[in-house]
């Protein structure tokens, strides 16, 4: 059983494939055997020693998106049996401190995942707590299942942001998170959605996902032309997906009077953008974040199963345990959208 171990954001050599072993399982354990992983902006993120959604410690087995088949189960494990096929929540809460006992686990103070600090889905197999396995339909794709993980985030993101039916949405970043927010918004009875994208493959992509309009900010202004296609002031709600401060204030720009801006992406930790306070106060516009996926991976599950979204045309590249470096470098890059790994090939 190999698995593909970070070893550091500090070390010429930042990935190794190891031997695992995996004693007698804990009655509450399920052993996973991973068949598809993708690869996140959290990965990117910890891979050039910048912050996770919790504390990396290396040597570690990456991954948290990801999917594959129960192998084995504990002596008191019923709600999975050997042979499903499952979707894993990586993320896991103390249920003690304050967030957690006041609604808020999402910002859990201990908060530990599968794939960030103990060992996840970067391997043939994963040993993971029952409570993390969601059954998902046995002719879903494993590409497909693994994407359980990040539309969970997603849906966190679309319930914050209260998208009305007949709102106007702009979605900035056409990555795997934009183009699962152009369908989301699609799905929430948005009457208008905009993409804003550099890169030609995502935004042709975003427009065969149902956006009406694809825009180029590198050689259009943006917030102009969302007023140009929506005939007022901006939009209604405005999603920004890139992680970068110009695309945080490109969402500010480009909302209406009312509206709703949902900085969703991961930043770098020290990243910040003069905000117009003027145009917060006249506009009266709400500002939000969203952080994992508290309590919407069930939902997720049962989207990828209804077959409602297209999640297919997302997935670009894909590698083995061998070459998870270059494969990192390829969800970098902009011939992308979601690069996933293959753990059994």
């Amino acid at each position: 059983m190999r698995g593909t171990f970070f070893l550091g954001a500090d070390r010429e050599k930042k990935f190794e494939v190891r031997e695992m072993q995996f004693g007698e399982l804990g009655p509450h354990e399920v052993l996973v055997e991973c068949r598809s992983c993708g690869i996140c902006g959290t990965d990117v993120h910890i891979y050039h020693g910048e912050e996770g959604s919790a504390a990396v410690s290396p040597p570690v087995v990456l991954g948290h998106e990801f999917a594959g088949v129960v192998a084995g189960i504990g002596a008191e494990v019923t709600d999975v049996k050997v042979g499903d096929h499952v979707a894993l929540d990586p993320n896991m809460y103390c249920g003690l401190c304050t967030p957690c006992r006041m609604g808020k686990k999402q910002n859990c103070e201990r908060l530990f995942a599968l794939g960030v600090n103990v060992n996840g889905g970067f391997a043939e197999y994963a040993l993971c707590p029952d409570t993390q396995c969601f059954r998902v339909s046995e002719d879903m794709d494993f590409d497909v299942a693994a994407m359980v993980e990040p539309l969970a985030c997603a849906l966190h993101g679309i319930d914050r942001a209260q998208i009305q039916p007949g709102q106007t949405v702009v979605v900035i970043g056409g990555g795997t998170i934009g183009l699962l927010m152009v369908q989301l918004a699609r799905l929430s009875g948005a009457s208008m959605i905009i993409l804003s994208e550099p890169i030609e493959m995502r935004r042709r992509i975003g427009l065969e996902l149902h956006a009406d309009a694809a825009v180029d900010p590198l050689h259009e202004d943006l917030p102009a032309r969302v007023r140009e296609i929506t005939g007022r002031n901006g939009a209604d709600v405005v999603i920004e997906c890139v992680g970068k401060p110009f695309a945080a204030s490109q969402a500010i720009e480009a909302a209406g009077s009312g509206a709703t801006v949902l900085l969703f992406s991961v930043p770098a930790v020290d990243s910040t953008i003069p905000l117009p306070l003027f145009d917060v106060y006249k506009k009266e516009l709400t500002i939000l974040g969203s952080i994992i996926n508290p309590d919407t991976h069930q939902r997720a599950v049962n989207l990828l199963n209804s077959g409602q979204l297209e999640i297919r045309k997302l997935i670009t590249h894909v590698y083995d345990l061998e070459h998870l470096d270059e494969a990192i470098h390829m969800q970098m890059s902009s011939e992308s959208i979601k690069v996933v790994v293959h753990p059994q090939e």
